[in-house]
């Protein structure tokens, strides 16, 4: 692994949303591992697409980024936003 995980939305938040997108939209099956060149955004949003597509296993970072997302769309949704 090149980066540090993303495992809290303040840390995801840092991160350049485009750069996630094309990270997440270029991962195909079998892909190797982006090198530190794509950067961290990038390489979040590839590595988020391999542990949907089932090549990488999720692990305690991911958990933690979803569980923390999850709580963030319920509060939005119990304020009316």
């Amino acid at each position: 692994m090149n980066f540090a995980p993303v495992s809290t939305l303040a840390d995801l938040e840092t991160l350049e949303h485009e750069q996630i997108r094309e990270g997440y939209r270029s991962a195909e099956r079998g892909d190797p591992e982006p090198g530190p060149n794509r950067g961290r955004a990038f390489w979040h949003g590839w590595r988020n697409a391999m542990i949907d597509l089932g090549e990488l296993p999720g692990d305690d970072a991911s958990r933690s980024l979803a569980r923390e997302y999850a709580a963030a769309q319920r509060q939005r949704a119990t304020e009316g936003k």
